[in-house]
Formats: C-alpha cells, sequence, structure tokens
C-alpha cells in the first residue's frame, strides 16, 4: 500500500524546546481549549534531582465493583446451574447480549482471550504444514496459538508511528503455506483494516483479528472484531471490561461458528447436551467459559460504554498537550479507526529531543513524579524460546530444513525493533478519572524534557 493512501488522525509535530509552559493547575477552570496557550514559569526540579512529585495520590484502582456484580455472581451461586454444561443459562445470554452489542451474527464465549485465538485457528482448520502472519509487537499468546496448532508464525514489521502490524509488508511476507493474517489491534488502537482484508481477499487468506485488547473500539463507525473471519476478546483482570479471565470469539458465518464452538467444547456441537454423545468437527478441547464470568460481563454492560468514552475523552485531552512537547509522540491511528478503545496509551520516547537521556532514566524520573509507566513489550521474533520450538522434533518433522534455516533472517522486524526501544505505555485505569489527572502527567513529562541534562548526568 503506497504511503500517499496513508492517512493519520493528529500530528505529533515537534516544536522547540523554548515552547511555553502551561498552568496545568488552570486547565479545568479555563478550558481545554484556553489551557495551552496559558503562560506559566519555568518547571520546578524534577522529583528525581529533589524537587517535589506532581502527584501524589493514587490513580483510580481497578477493577470497579459495582452492587449489581455482587447480585449477579449470587444469582449464579444460589441458581446451582454453574455453567451451560449442567444447565447454566449466563453464558448463554452473555453471548447473545456481546453479538448484539457488536453487532455480529455470533459469539462464542471462552474461557479467556488466548482460548479465543485457539478456537478461531481450530475452527479454520489452520495446522501444521501453514504459516500464520502475525506482528511481532504484541503479547505473547498472539505467538503461541500459532505453535499449539504447529503452525508456523511469520512476523511482519510493525508500524511505529501506530504501533500496529504494518499492513504495506503482508504482501511480501505471503508464500503459498500462508493460511491466515492474525492482526492485532494493539492497545485498543486498530490497525488498517482496509489493507488487511483487500490482501486478504486478493491472496485468499482467512484474517482472524485478535481484539483482545479493543473493546468497543471501531473501524468506520463498525466494532473491530466483526471484519475479519473472526474477532477474539479477552476479559482478563487488566483489560477494559473483565471478569477475572474470560474470552469471546465474534463470527459472521454460521458454519464457521459452529465449529469454532465445537472446538472449545470437545468436539460438541451447540444443540450437544447431557449424555448426547455426538460429535462435530476434527478435533477439539475443553475451552468453555462458566456462568460465574458471564454473568460478570453481563453486569458490566450497563457501564463500560460510559467507562470507554472518558478513557477516549482524557487520552485525546493528554494528546493535545503531550503533542507539544519534543522527543514525544503519541501513537497515531489510521483514518478508518473512529474508535480507539485505550486499554493502553501508548508514546514514543525519543532521547535527542531530551539531551540524549535514556528511555529507562526517563521512566525512572516520571515514576518518581507519581506517573506510574511502562516500557511495554520486547520483540517477540527475537525471543529465544521461539527458536528453540522450531528446534523440536514436531517442527522439524513438518517443515523443510530450509525453511527452518531461513526462518530468522525471514522475519527480521527493524522498525519494531527501534519501537521497542522507544514505547512508553500508560495504563487503562490512568484514564478513569476526573480530566485533570492528565495534568499532572503532562507537567511531569515537562519537568523533566526543561532538566533533562542534569538528569542524563545525575
Amino acid at each position: 500500500m503506497n504511503m500517499n493512501r496513508r492517512h493519520f488522525l493528529g500530528a505529533t509535530t515537534a516544536v522547540g524546546a523554548d515552547i511555553s509552559y502551561r498552568l496545568s493547575r488552570m486547565a479545568p477552570v479555563l478550558g481545554a481549549a484556553l489551557a495551552p496557550s496559558v503562560a506559566h514559569a519555568a518547571p520546578e526540579k524534577p522529583a528525581l534531582l529533589g524537587g517535589q512529585p506532581v502527584r501524589n495520590g493514587a490513580f483510580p484502582s481497578w477493577p470497579v465493583v459495582a452492587e449489581n456484580d455482587e447480585q449477579a455472581l449470587l444469582g449464579v451461586l444460589r441458581s446451582r446451574k454453574w455453567t451451560r454444561s449442567y444447565g447454566g443459562q449466563a453464558a448463554g445470554r452473555f453471548e447473545e447480549a456481546y453479538a448484539q452489542f457488536t453487532g455480529a451474527k455470533h459469539c462464542i464465549a471462552v474461557a479467556n482471550g488466548t482460548s479465543a485465538l485457539f478456537a478461531s485457528l481450530g475452527g479454520l482448520g489452520v495446522g501444521p504444514g501453514d504459516e500464520v502472519l502475525l506482528p511481532p509487537y504484541t503479547f505473547v499468546a498472539t505467538l503461541n496459538v500459532i505453535l499449539l496448532q504447529y503452525a508456523l508464525p511469520v512476523f511482519v514489521d510493525s508500524d511505529p508511528e501506530t504501533f500496529q502490524i504494518d499492513a504495506r509488508k503482508l504482501d511480501a511476507a505471503i508464500t503459498d503455506r500462508t493460511a491466515a493474517i492474525l492482526p492485532v489491534h494493539l492497545g485498543g488502537n486498530v490497525a488498517d483494516m482496509d489493507a488487511i482484508l483487500a490482501v486478504a481477499k486478493q491472496r485468499k487468506l482467512a484474517v482472524v483479528e485478535d481484539a483482545c485488547q479493543a473493546h468497543l473500539a471501531e473501524w468506520r463507525g463498525r466494532k473491530v472484531g466483526t471484519w475479519g473471519d473472526t474477532g477474539c476478546f479477552s476479559f482478563q483482570a487488566s483489560k477494559n471490561w473483565n471478569c477475572g479471565e474470560g474470552g469471546a470469539v465474534l463470527c459472521n458465518d454460521a458454519e464457521l461458528a459452529e465449529k469454532v464452538y465445537a472446538f472449545h467444547n470437545n468436539c460438541r456441537p451447540r444443540n450437544n447436551s447431557g449424555y448426547d454423545f455426538t460429535y462435530l468437527g476434527s478435533r477439539g478441547t475443553n475451552l468453555r467459559l462458566t456462568d460465574f464470568q458471564a454473568a460478570l460481563l453481563l453486569s458490566q454492560m450497563e457501564r463500560v460504554v460510559d467507562q470507554s468514552k472518558r478513557r477516549a475523552e482524557n487520552a485525546q485531552y493528554l494528546t493535545t498537550m503531550l503533542q507539544e512537547i519534543p522527543g514525544i509522540l503519541p501513537a497515531k491511528m489510521y483514518a478508518g479507526c473512529t474508535r480507539n478503545a485505550y486499554h493502553l496509551y501508548m508514546l514514543r520516547y525519543q532521547a535527542d529531543g531530551f539531551a540524549g537521556l535514556p528511555r529507562a532514566k526517563f521512566l525512572k524520573a516520571l515514576s518518581a513524579e507519581g506517573i506510574p509507566c511502562s516500557s511495554g513489550y520486547s520483540p517477540l521474533n527475537k525471543e529465544p524460546f521461539v527458536q528453540a520450538t522450531l528446534k523440536t522434533r514436531a517442527y522439524q518433522k513438518i517443515y523443510p530444513p530450509e525453511t527452518l534455516k531461513n526462518w530468522a533472517e525471514r522475519t527480521q522486524c527493524p522498525a519494531n525493533d527501534r519501537l521497542c526501544q522507544e514505547a512508553v505505555w500508560f495504563a487503562q485505569t490512568m484514564f478513569l478519572g476526573p480530566r485533570t489527572d492528565m495534568d499532572p502527567i503532562a507537567e511531569a513529562i515537562r519537568k523533566i524534557h526543561a532538566h533533562a541534562a542534569e538528569l542524563a548526568k545525575a
């Protein structure tokens, strides 16, 4: 895909180091429109150099627990029907509600996000000898499900500006062994689905959307997870919609949905229960969701929309401040991304804009200011266990020696290597409070920027 067909929202143009410093504490009074233009005296000394932290209180805790959550759990407990294999109804109700919520035709509730991905590949028949394209910047589960099917993972480099898979590089990675593309909507942002689907259609490949971090995110006004052959979600404890552990597969093809269901239910079809031992599909396992988890997911449906809106508003406000700081590049969105779920707020830190201050020292200084932060993922394609897996007896039997010998060279991802050295994350919980919670984040980064040379020497 040519660069002139790539359009991004927002801008990250750096300005000079002498940008005016805003009175962050006046922002709530003056409003977002006026706040960026308010002058301020020079930033105080960073906490790491003996100054006062910009924030002493904690950000909102997670998970949020409400009375209706307790009622939902007690309802399942007292029903004595804790799973649908023995008469439980909550998992089925959640499937119907989540399908309607997302606009999908079918939903299969599963044990976790890994199970959703695993069942999707199983339902599609991906297996030994197949290749699956995936990004190197993702949680390890995206890779593990491919290895569990004894397929060959083929990493496609990242687009550093968005933190997503670079769809322009998909076509060159495809061979006659390629069976599927597994894009990840990393951090709640959305991969370039127009380009991905175009390649998949032309090359007749399945698309499994890893939307495990992207609840409520949208591409061109339609929920992610409904664009590919399947869409996979996680409801693990850190996620924006969670029940401790849980997952879901969305699908618009009835036949494929039944295959995915059977795979997650030990080859037993949806209408099979009790002692009816008839089977569907070629293989399967037990990846079922309990009714306790399903009930929690249903009880949260009343508040996830408001929480998502609050995250987005706070993230957008923070971006207006951070994009003015040299060396800070908030993740961009493709033009088709009409809603970012902000499971993570991701940015790139470039030390050149901070007098050469290493990222590790920047993160340490930011934490000292009372701002929790993370350096994000390491390059998944370079993890030693992947090469060790390819040297196992099974992989040695399945794939030609030349294929395995050239795998490391074939899956080099130089853009992702740099991204992993620059990435900075803020967690979704930091965006659940009032807008004033964003001001200390920007203030802390400004302090560090103003004293970067001193920090680099400390």
